[in-house]
């Protein structure tokens, strides 16, 4: 297996922890990113005890800078002004969004309608070189984070138009579910991942778990 720079951005946030525990127990090194590189120091050593690895921590910048691949895992409020001050750093790197833009009212979560169709496309139109792809959505940060061994009754969807950027995103899924991800298209398809996102939420809130996705009818590896 091959192992990568990983440089998770918003990695002080719960999914990004899930993320990295993951990533270094499976063999990559993994840096944190965050506004503030003290936080990212304070985090890294949290996840290094957990995971029994080392990761550290500093600025985003500086993350993403020295990193093969970087994890986008931050929250939608303020993506564009976040990847537009990293269009440097993101620019012919290898880019795994799993951001989730979605509203909340009284009826519950809901996906939002983005110009651009899905915070990855977002992405790739502020930074063109980079090699986007989109995962790990709907992965739960709680699942990632309290159990050490696979989930393997959830897959990791994968969508990109850049094919080394999507088979990079694949074989990472390993680290979570134990097998590769699921290619499911174009990165056109991410707004329908993202989106996907509010209904896992409308599931976990009626029935009180912590639900995930499983593809049938696949071929056997």
């Amino acid at each position: 297996m091959t192992s990568y720079r990983i440089a998770i951005v918003g990695g002080t946030g719960a999914q990004g922890k899930g993320l990295s525990h993951r990533f270094v127990r499976a063999g990559h090194h993994v840096v944190l990113g965050s506004r503030s590189g003290e936080r990212a120091v304070e985090v890294a050593r949290e996840v290094s005890a957990h995971a029994g690895a080392g990761v550290s921590g500093t600025t985003n910048d500086v993350a993403a800078r020295d990193c093969d691949v970087v994890v986008v895992a931050v929250p939608y409020d303020g993506h564009d002004a976040l990847i537009t001050a990293l269009a440097d750093e993101l620019a012919d790197r290898v880019v795994i969004s799993c951001v989730n833009p979605l509203g909340f009212d009284r009826r519950g979560a809901y996906g939002l309608q983005l110009p651009d169709g899905s915070a990855a496309e977002e992405a790739q139109r502020i930074v063109p070189k980079a090699r986007m792809t989109a995962a790990f959505h709907h992965v739960s940060a709680v699942s990632l984070w309290r159990h050490d061994g696979p989930l393997t009754d959830e897959d990791v969807l994968v969508c990109g138009d850049d094919v080394h950027a999507k088979q990079v995103a694949i074989d990472l899924a390993e680290a979570v579910t134990g097998r590769p991800g699921i290619d499911v298209g174009a990165l056109r398809l991410a707004h329908q991942l993202e989106s996907l996102t509010a209904v896992l939420i409308g599931v976990n809130k009626l029935y009180r778990i912590r639900s995930g996705l499983r593809i049938s009818g696949l071929p056997e590896a």
